[in-house]
């Protein structure tokens, strides 16, 4: 996790409390919206990336009201409340492309190109944010 947030924190020129959080937003959408099985596959690729979101989920991480909305609705308006999630702890657009960006390319160097392209894929409005 350590080597994912220093990639981030350079490409997105952000700190390390971000990078976290923001990893933490993007992995925890893609675990409610993509597929569980390729989810999985990353999550075994990315030590501490399972325990990164479990912990959000604990703390009550997850975008308030629409977070919630977005979640009940998933799909785009998923997306969408990820999007909100971002933008609230502190990342303009560019900031959102950068670390969504870095953090695709590094789960797929990790896990594989057919996994993250399986589960990008099959997650509608992801290709907005990237």
């Amino acid at each position: 996790m350590e080597e994912l947030i220093n990639r981030i924190m350079a490409a997105a020129g952000i700190d390390e409390g971000l990078a976290t959080n923001a990893v933490g937003i993007i992995l925890g959408f893609l675990n409610k919206e993509g597929p569980e099985d390729k989810m999985q596959l990353i999550f075994d690729a990315l030590p501490g990336a399972q325990a990164l979101v479990e912990a959000r989920e604990e703390n009550g991480g997850g975008g308030g009201l629409l977070g919630g909305l977005g979640s009940m609705m998933g799909g785009g308006m998923g997306a969408m409340a990820a999007l909100n999630e971002l933008n609230s702890a502190g990342l303009d657009m560019d900031g959102v492309q950068s670390v969504a960006k870095e953090l695709i390319s590094y789960a797929k160097e990790k896990a594989g190109d057919d996994v993250v392209d399986d589960v990008v894929s099959q997650i509608p409005g992801l290709s907005q944010i990237l």
